[in-house]
């Protein structure tokens, strides 16, 4: 791998130029495959309004999804909505060399199963994006807070691949925690996305204080939390018990926030319900561990989708 890695982000919209910018910053080479936004980047790029200054950026090579790569990248980050029906595997596959790394920056637990039967001889890295950033316009981003990213290696560890990009994500202005156990670090994410997303959907895109406002809205939401906490024990990931006390805060002191299902909701878009909902209740049923409240929202937005 050279001194000037070359990246390239599959699913560059919102989280993925924003971490493309970053790269760009830190001095990679940086390159993105586009659908709707192509002529809007080829035109004049991605324009950014951050709280970390000026990071409107230029790819260096902007692709359609059937173009052929002018050079195979050290890094492909996957950075698609996990949805049913769209199949990561291919999209990842025509832009990957022997030795490509792959990167996925993607909400929800048990998301990378896929990509690794498709690819066993690639090294692959889990990363949990805390952000808060939108896309409002093509190739219009407006980065809000945050940015921090947990990163490992699937199933476990943190090799060299890691180490580098870390490496790179810093001198870009942005804070890495590694992790040995990436899994774990889903589930813990998983203790507020699996209440927060779906609760919004069902409360019509309602933000996070209205849920916790609402009669009885904060009950559920940590009825919702513990039984995610125990299914993630039994699948060998124990969390603190203390979690639940810790994201309610933080929620409060957040304000009043959007989550990116109420904003695809809203948005009429497709939203990430098994990705964030239905495998934590999938792997609870495998592991005969009692989720009434998780199954009740699933069982509800199953029901709201058809």
């Amino acid at each position: 791998m050279s001194d000037q890695p070359h990246v390239l982000i599959v699913g560059a919209g919102a989280i993925g130029s924003f971490y493309g910018a970053i790269l760009k910053r830190a001095g990679c080479r940086v390159s993105v495959v586009l659908r709707s936004d192509y002529d809007a980047v080829k035109g004049h790029g991605f324009r950014f309004e951050s709280v970390l200054g000026e990071l409107s950026w230029m790819p260096d090579h902007i692709y359609r999804d059937d173009d052929v790569p002018q050079e195979t990248p050290d890094y492909v980050l996957l950075c698609v909505k996990v949805l049913p029906g769209v199949d990561r595997a291919a999209l990842v596959r025509p832009w990957l060399g022997d030795e490509t790394v792959i990167v996925l920056i993607e909400n929800g637990l048990d998301i990378e199963r896929e990509l690794a039967v498709a690819f066993p001889t690639h090294a692959l890295i889990s990363c949990l994006a805390f952000i808060a950033v939108s896309r409002i316009g093509p190739g219009q981003i407006h980065h809000q807070a945050y940015g921090q990213l947990v990163m490992g290696n699937f199933p476990t560890g943190f090799d060299a691949h890691c180490q580098q990009l870390a490496g790179r994500l810093r001198d870009g202005g942005i804070e890495v925690n590694e992790t040995e156990a990436v899994v774990g670090e889903r589930w813990r994410k998983c203790v507020w996305n699996a209440p927060f997303n779906p609760l919004s959907v069902l409360a019509d895109g309602a933000d996070t204080l209205t849920i916790l406002n609402a009669p009885g809205g904060e009950a559920l939401v940590r009825a919702m939390m513990q039984e995610v906490m125990a299914v993630a024990k039994a699948d060998g990931y124990p969390l603190p018990a203390e979690l639940v006390d810790k994201n309610i805060a933080g929620t409060r002191a957040m304000g009043a926030y959007k989550n990116s299902m109420a904003l695809d909701y809203l948005h009429g878009r497709p939203i990430e319900l098994d990705a964030i909902l239905g495998n934590a209740v999938a792997i609870a049923e495998r592991l005969a561990v009692p989720v009434p409240h998780l199954n009740t929202v699933l069982t509800a937005l199953r029901i709201r989708q058809q």
